[in-house]
């Protein structure tokens, strides 16, 4: 532990009562401390889910940062789907980079790191950059440096996978890729005149349920402070120095804990662009969840007809709810109750349709 890292774990025990008790209670759901924890996420990553609600459920006061930085973490430690964590999704030099992002319901305060290389604990280090610096993002190889000083492992993110994703990449002179001219693209196969099949290739989707680039986790804390989570090591082949919608406050996530949180998931850099992490939370102030998660899809699905996102959304009160367009299913996991992982729910989400009925089907739990 840092010097640094040691003050900010006794600045939190010091004002973890006095924070709680200076909120004013008309923010907390229900009756003040009434409400049961419970962790949600994206996708069915119920390790990390699991993982997340025991941080909760630790003590009465537990911080939900903690809790969604243990689910993150967990995941990158999994390199669930590899579309999280070191080792997946190569740009189209090959390498690995990382986003996070971290946000407090109470004010709003945030941490994120984006294009984050050699360092394999993102989320972790996105917590630093909000409770060690006055800043909100740090990207690059200087976020790196940032964590080496802190005391993160300098390390290469590339696995066995991620490299065999990048050259059966390469033997297909570089398609599928981010280019609007795919023959743009710069291709160690040197000397292949792009053919029609290329351009073809070059348009098929290129977001599905193996790559859709972020884990969002919500945690909400029997007392009514809520946080949100991301990490996501991006879209695949995806051009060098890309910054998808995970470490961007209100597109992938945002969190209020008057009203409750949303995170995202999909083709971020379609969905960044309506911020729909804020948006879903916003029209939670008149909408329930699930209204708010249809609309928010429905208004980038509306200009946007070739389209792959999701978004969950849960209120301060405990409701939760998910939408979905372009992917041909999306499930997101949710654990309120036991301690183990198979205590842990998956709900599978259909497409919408022009007038979305409650979307939500309870899955065996796994």
């Amino acid at each position: 532990m840092t010097a640094g890292r040691a003050i900010v774990a006794q600045q939190q025990q010091a004002m973890k009562h006095k924070n709680i008790l200076s909120v004013p209670l008309f923010l907390f759901p229900q009756v003040f401390g009434m409400v049961a924890p419970i962790v949600i996420n994206t996708w069915p990553f119920t390790a990390a889910t699991n993982a997340a609600y025991l941080q909760l459920i630790s003590t009465a006061d537990s911080d939900p940062i903690d809790a969604v930085v243990a689910g993150c973490s967990k995941a990158e430690e999994l390199q669930v789907d590899y579309t999280v964590g070191w080792g997946g999704s190569p740009d189209e030099n090959g390498e690995t980079t990382l986003d996070a992002l971290v946000m407090s319901g109470m004010d709003q305060n945030m941490g994120a790191v984006a294009g984050l290389r050699n360092i394999r604990n993102a989320t972790k280090v996105a917590r630093d950059v909000m409770q060690l610096t006055k800043h909100s993002i740090l990207a690059g190889e200087l976020a790196t440096a940032f964590a080496v000083k802190e005391g993160y492992k300098f390390e290469s993110l590339t696995s066995g996978y991620s490299k065999q994703l990048y050259e059966e990449w390469v033997s297909q002179n570089c398609t599928p890729n981010f280019w609007v001219n795919p023959s743009m693209v710069t291709c160690p196969l040197t000397g292949a005149e792009p053919s029609q099949q290329v351009f073809k290739d070059a348009q098929k989707p290129r977001f599905d349920a193996h790559n859709h680039d972020t884990i969002g986790q919500i945690a909400l804390q029997g007392d009514g402070r809520m946080a949100v989570g991301l990490s996501s090591n991006g879209a695949r082949h995806k051009i060098a120095g890309r910054v998808g919608d995970a470490p961007i406050p209100g597109a992938g996530a945002y969190v209020d804990d008057e009203v409750g949180a949303c995170v995202a998931t999909g083709d971020g850099d379609v969905m960044m662009r309506y911020s729909p992490g804020f948006l879903g939370v916003e029209l939670m102030r008149g909408m329930t969840p699930q209204e708010a998660a249809n609309e928010a899809v429905r208004r980038i699905a509306l200009k946007n007809k070739v389209f792959s996102g999701a978004i969950v959304c849960l209120s301060n009160t405990g409701v939760h709810a998910g939408a979905c367009q372009g992917f041909r299913g999306f499930s997101y996991s949710v654990q309120s109750e036991g301690a183990t992982e198979e205590d842990v729910k998956i709900y599978q989400i259909q497409p919408l349709t022009p007038s979305p009925p409650d979307q939500r089907v309870l899955m065996e739990s796994h």
